[in-house]
């Protein structure tokens, strides 16, 4: 094993339960419902108690979204080895992911400005995986060809680096017979490692 994490919660909340979305919602709800007071003449009374019915369910809503951010990061856990990628998860029903090197076509980087990140795979071949039993660790907008995803990771550059050398170090082994793919990645480092594997 080189590397073993899970998600950060937080991040998974923003980007995968799209938090910050949901709250923008209800504060649109809350201008228009104001200013729509405002423009029948109603007394500020009025215009807060309607105020504060509509934050009870927005509270609701966000606080929801928050705990199933909060579940998911605590039921999932990502493994590297020097061999293959292992995904472990869900809340209900524990699902487990094994991606060998030589099922990975590429992987790239997305990286926030905390130094979390997403790192999406590829697979290659004819097998797929359905995009809604992977959800939320799949790439977004890849339903037709789903990419599993490793996602809202602590230093992703630093996972990444290692999941690079891992591929490069798998396709030199001896022990393989035929060189695994080595993924063309997005972000430099990986790039770099890439470059240097298929020298």
């Amino acid at each position: 094993m080189l590397w073993q994490g899970h998600p950060q919660w937080r991040r998974l909340a923003l980007h995968a339960f799209h938090l910050r979305a949901v709250a923008f919602y209800f504060v649109v709800l809350l201008i228009w419902l104001i200013a729509q007071g405002v423009l029948d003449g109603d007394s500020a009374r009025t215009m807060a108690r309607a105020a504060a019915w509509l934050i009870v369910p927005c509270a609701g809503a966000c606080g929801i979204l928050a705990l199933l951010a909060w579940l998911s990061s605590r039921t999932t856990q990502y493994t590297i080895t020097s061999k293959r990628v292992i995904m472990q998860f869900g809340m209900a029903l524990p699902i487990t992911l094994n991606l060998p090197f030589s099922k990975i076509g590429s992987a790239s980087l997305r990286l926030y400005a905390d130094g979390s990140g997403d790192i999406p795979l590829a697979t290659s071949g004819e097998d797929r995986v359905a995009f809604l039993m992977l959800w939320p660790h799949v790439r977004p907008w890849r339903a037709t060809r789903t990419e599993p995803m490793l996602r809202a990771i602590e230093d992703a550059r630093a996972v990444s680096e290692i999941l690079a050398r891992a591929v490069v170090a798998a396709a030199n082994s001896a022990e393989v017979t035929r060189p695994a793919p080595v993924p063309v990645a997005v972000d430099t480092d990986l790039a770099a490692a890439t470059s240097a594997a298929t020298a």
